[in-house]
């Protein structure tokens, strides 16, 4: 166990850009691991009313702001990831906080497994207190595809940004556990359960989260076995305007997890949900209209934020097709309104809305806590 947190196991997963580190991280959680993403604290430390946004502005002046205010990262990822003193500048500012952050957040989890995602895990002092150090591994041919489809760099752009950080080769060599995370999903994810199972031997936890009882609402935990049933649920609820296949839902477990409302044993509703940064998002919900709505929603409901408060969440977003957005009694008698993102107030909320808004969804918004990691000190 950890010297710093004796009472966890401290997993630090690491591996360079676009080896897919976030998707080994929603696995893990998956499994019953509680996980922190040190890079997004990393913009939350810098964030406008952020501790680290006034030291940054001194260091590399005004002209990497946003008209809001805002840091612009576009200009402060070129500079840095072309000038190494600059990095250094910025990660004296940064680490201290993110590091300040993380015990906060290990100290407050409910979860004896934690696994830390940052890049620079091996090069900070976040890799003396694991007690596992995991990397994720990719060919750079596969580093670079990613980076020019999802992020759209250009190919000089991409080998560029790989070669800025650390030999992925002295990563490897230092990893405890080596996951090769460039085949199909299901492969992956027997490779993460294998390794979760030395680590932590007791079989999965049972779902559903509530007894069921004849007549009444339950949710379970869909889990990568059900993607078939999950793609024709999300199908047959959605009236065929979210036709999604089971390969669909295996590559969405890598994202989110999918909570499922039954009812005699019987999937009736679902819930695509995922928590980044400490904020929640619901990005799949659909209830049959078979059944009791209000209800079904409230059970449902219920357990997005009871899972989202045990990840330490600060506020629920829900993007809701128009038939359930239209229900606005049953929404505001849950703590729900309807808002756009730029209403919202907190940069982090903000970007999560806009990062996760979908088409023809209408957004509705809850604050989970009043407490915030990273307020102004």
């Amino acid at each position: 166990m950890s010297s710093k947190w004796p009472e966890k196991f401290i997993i630090g997963l690491t591996g360079n850009i676009a080896t897919g580190k976030s998707v080994i991280r929603k696995m893990l959680e998956h499994l019953g691991a509680y996980g922190i993403d040190a890079d997004a604290l990393s913009h939350r430390a810098i964030a406008k009313g952020a501790p680290g946004y006034q030291p940054t502005l001194d260091t590399f002046g005004k002209w990497i702001l946003k008209p809001d205010g805002e840091i612009d990262w576009v200009k402060l990822g070129k500079l840095v990831f072309s000038d190494t003193g600059a990095m250094t500048s910025l990660e004296s500012i940064v680490h201290p906080l993110v590091s300040q952050a993380i015990d906060v957040m290990v100290k407050r989890s409910s979860q004896r497994v934690i696994v830390i995602e940052a890049i620079k895990l091996l090069e900070s002092d976040l890799h003396t207190v694991c007690d596992s150090v995991w990397v994720v591994n990719v060919p750079e041919d596969t580093q670079v595809k990613r980076l020019m489809e999802k992020r759209g760099m250009s190919r000089e752009e991409s080998i560029q940004r790989i070669r800025f950080q650390s030999d992925q080769k002295q990563k490897v060599a230092a990893a405890n556990v080596i996951i090769q995370n460039s085949g199909a999903f299901e492969e992956t994810w027997k490779t993460v359960v294998a390794a979760w199972k030395r680590i932590n031997p007791q079989p999965d936890a049972v779902q559903p989260v509530t007894k069921p009882v004849q007549g009444e609402f339950t949710v379970t935990r869909g889990r990568p076995r059900d993607s078939i049933s999950i793609a024709e649920l999300v199908t047959r609820l959605s009236g065929g305007v979210h036709s999604t296949s089971r390969d669909d839902v295996m590559a969405a477990f890598g994202e989110k997890a999918f909570l499922l409302l039954q009812m005699n044993g019987q999937n009736v509703g679902i819930a695509g949900w995922q928590v980044e940064n400490l904020v929640a998002r619901t990005t799949e919900f659909f209830i049959d209209p078979a059944v009791q709505a209000e209800k079904g929603l409230k059970t449902l409901i219920d357990e997005v934020e009871r899972a989202s408060s045990d990840l330490q969440c600060e506020a629920s977003l829900l993007f809701l097709p128009k038939s359930l957005a239209a229900m606005q009694t049953t929404w505001k008698q849950l703590g729900y309104e309807p808002r756009s993102p730029q209403s919202l107030g907190v940069q982090a909320w903000t970007d999560a809305a806009v990062e996760s808004a979908q088409p023809n969804a209408i957004l509705f918004f809850k604050q989970l806590r009043q407490d915030r990691v990273l307020r102004p000190i």
